[in-house]
């Protein structure tokens, strides 16, 4: 009996995840526009990202080319088949289909690229998810309506869904409204999620001169949009799937200390539950309203909109998951970095190259306080290790850590479903090296396939299988049972 419970399910969705920004490149070709990814120079771990509203002659902007999935998708989704995806996560380029975001009429050269893409992924039955807004609101938006803080961009992205619902509805079933939209909830968000144009420097980072007020309500204009966008699916494609993506950020208490756990309550309930609760449950949580009051937020709403947020449920909820931190009430604790925000170290636990703390069993624990409280399908949409790989000499790529680590998080996935959660698809983050978001790396890897691409941009652009492709593979073969 307990091996039988400890078996993913039949049919469930193995695969690897992406954003169209991030590996696309081609970014002024075939009628696209600028995305606000398009406007960020490369960083690095120590340096942020810039924001650049025109841009410079000489200055390296990584999303341009990124690794060329334009030209090269053919060859990108055969080795995905050749792995035994059931499922590519992909992102939609808005700019892609509609260049400044307020056009008229779509640009039909960007909807056929989709068209060609979805074609090669059935010839190999991989099933499309696809993000609809990952981090690439066209820029024009930010620049003309300072993004989201203007309520006009919910019927600009609605008149996008409608298009690529309608042209798509055959042959794509999963969508995803947006990713991470729980990013705005910190002011690492104001930008990357949320097109809202800096007033000073225009660096990507939690240190920017924050304001709380424009980015809740940019928020709740993307709630709004969410569950316009989910309702019209629906009545376009009753078998339509559409989900909600956010980054799980699991905190525990550093301590037993009665306020180190109601701190962590508070974060888990701020940071993770506040978008989920809106998107699945329909409505504002009483935490909400009461730290809008505390923080003298005022969230301004048209006289339907809680109506539009009860009939705008998703239908199923994906996440990303890479790590673990701990809070505090004491603030003299040493700081860690993370995805998208920082936390205390943890005594107990290592970490990646980039400071991230390795945590499999914190994805156990996710996986039930989500299930617990939505009962509803669970994907885990994004994790991984980004660390420095070495080609070898006979041009192997021996990336044990990586293995190690999804070794891990796959037992505890395995865990979770005897658990009882119902969990139907995990895609890792990146399935093949792309830029980061955060930083504009690309040495900060992630895929099971190595592209000779460095931080400058020089490289040809090869694909490599490393070890972990042949890992994964079996992975996938075994429905999860031979992670050796």
């Amino acid at each position: 009996m307990n091996n039988i419970l400890k078996k993913f399910p039949e049919g469930f969705l193995w695969g690897g995840s992406t954003a169209a920004n991030q590996l696309e490149g081609g970014y002024n070709e075939g009628g696209k526009g600028l995305s606000i990814a398009d406007v960020l120079t490369a960083g690095t771990n120590t340096t942020p990202r810039r924001i650049t509203p025109v841009l410079e002659d000489g200055t390296y902007y990584p999303n341009h080319e990124a690794i060329d999935f334009y030209h090269r998708y053919k060859e990108d989704i055969k080795l995905f088949a050749e792995m035994g995806f059931k499922t590519f996560r992909m992102s939609i380029a808005w700019s892609r289909i509609f260049p400044n975001g307020d056009d008229e009429k779509p640009n039909e050269e960007g909807l056929k690229f989709y068209d060609d893409v979805f074609a090669e992924l059935k010839k190999y039955n991989i099933e499309p998810l696809v993000t609809i807004s990952h981090y690439e609101t066209p820029f024009n938006l930010a620049k003309k309506y300072n993004g989201w803080a203007d309520r006009r961009l919910v019927d600009f992205y609605v008149k996008y869904c409608e298009v690529i619902f309608n042209r798509y509805k055959n042959v794509v079933k999963y969508w995803l409204t947006f990713n991470e939209i729980n990013a705005l909830t910190m002011p690492f968000g104001t930008f990357m999620a949320g097109a809202i144009m800096p007033d000073e420097d225009g660096e990507i980072s939690n240190n920017i001169k924050d304001n709380e007020q424009l980015r809740y309500q940019a928020l709740h204009h993307q709630f709004i949009a969410s569950a316009k966008a989910v309702k019209l699916g629906h009545d376009i494609n009753k078998d339509f799937k559409i989900g909600c993506m956010i980054a799980y950020m699991c905190s525990y208490p550093l301590t037993c200390n009665p306020e180190d756990v109601l701190l962590a309550q508070q974060k888990d309930n701020l940071n993770n539950f506040l978008c989920s609760d809106v998107q699945v449950r329909g409505a504002y949580p009483g935490f909400a309203k009461r730290y809008f009051a505390e923080k003298n937020i005022n969230i301004v709403m048209e006289e339907n909109d809680e109506q539009i947020l009860k009939e705008g449920c998703v239908d199923f909820y994906t996440f990303s998951y890479y790590m673990s931190n701990c809070v505090s009430a004491d603030p003299n604790q040493e700081e860690i970095g993370g995805n998208l925000v920082m936390g205390l170290k943890n005594p107990y636990l290592k970490s990646s190259d980039w400071g991230w703390q390795i945590d499999p069993k914190g994805l156990r624990w996710a996986l039930n306080n989500i299930y617990n409280r939505y009962q509803i399908p669970v994907m885990v949409v994004e994790n991984g290790l980004g660390a420095v790989d070495v080609i070898e000499e006979d041009g192997s790529i021996n990336d044990d850590y990586r293995i190690d680590y999804l070794r891990e998080h796959i037992k505890q996935m395995k865990e979770a479903i005897a658990d009882g959660v119902d969990l139907i698809g995990y895609t890792p983050w990146g399935c093949i090296d792309l830029v980061s978001a955060s930083t504009g790396e690309m040495k900060k890897r992630y895929g099971f396939i190595y592209v000779d691409k460095d931080n400058e941009g020089n490289g040809t652009l090869n694909r490599l299988k490393k070890k972990s492709f042949y890992w994964y593979k079996k992975v996938i073969e075994t429905n999860g049972e031979d992670l050796v």
